[in-house]
């Protein structure tokens, strides 16, 4: 491990150092800070809602943000997960050679776990049952209303309630298609002062093509800054 990655990893708090232990995400300290940073902006400036991750892979990032749920006294907030759990959809037309030669290695069986080590996560009939059983293990189990898993694409499982409001999202789904949907769909319920951060912006053209045609339709979402990942805000603050 190079020095500056070590030194970001000891920065991390507890709970992100045991979670890259256990090898429960992709993510490297550098965007798991990123995370962290996001949630302690809504909590300091009390921006209601619920928090949000589209892609959950193997739960850790999930999980750390099911951690930071109850820190905002006075405002109630839940975590929603959405995931396959299973081998990724195909990319579309809408995605690049990147997309498309990523998920070649993926379909063919070849595709290796984190680090290159073990089983690609994707290729698991257990994995719900497996994040499930992380996220008790960490001290946060699913419950179905504080802290709920949603098994299924994204198009049929992702809806919201005309009352339900995001103070936080973390959109990891890598393609086009599921980024743009997601994105759409968060912010339609997304409060003054919520972020969405943005994992694949810089890792997947159509990541990054569907982030920004949202961004261009919609004049109440800012782009505020691209690296180590993409993070979007909504235009506004919440009230005092």
């Amino acid at each position: 491990m190079k020095v500056g990655r070590l030194l970001a990893e000891r920065r991390l708090p507890p709970l992100a150092r045991r979670i890259r232990k256990e090898r429960l995400t992709y993510l490297s300290p550098e965007r798991i800070a990123r995370i962290e940073e996001c949630l302690a902006t809504v909590r300091d400036e009390r921006v209601a809602g619920d928090f949000v991750e589209a892609g959950i892979a193997l739960g850790g990032s999930a999980i750390l943000i099911a951690s930071h749920l109850g820190e905002t006294p006075g405002i109630d907030r839940r975590f929603r997960g959405f995931d396959v759990f299973g081998r990724i959809p195909a990319p579309s037309e809408r995605d690049g050679a990147d997309a498309h030669g990523r998920f070649a290695v993926i379909a063919s069986g070849e595709s290796k776990g984190i680090g290159g080590e073990g089983d690609y996560y994707g290729y698991r009939t257990d994995l719900y049952d497996a994040v499930v059983a992380a996220f008790a293990r960490l001290g946060y189990p699913v419950d179905g209303d504080r802290i709920r898993l949603v098994p299924g694409l994204f198009e049929d499982t992702m809806h919201f309630a005309e009352g339900d409001r995001i103070a936080f999202a973390h959109v990891d789904c890598d393609w086009h298609d599921p980024v743009r949907l997601s994105f759409e769909r968060i912010a339609a319920r997304l409060s003054p002062g919520g972020i969405v951060l943005f994992d694949d912006y810089q890792d997947y053209e159509g990541c990054g093509r569907a982030v920004r045609e949202v961004l261009a339709a919609d004049a109440s979402l800012e782009l505020e800054s691209e690296a180590p990942t993409a993070r979007v805000r909504k235009r506004g603050r919440a009230a005092p």
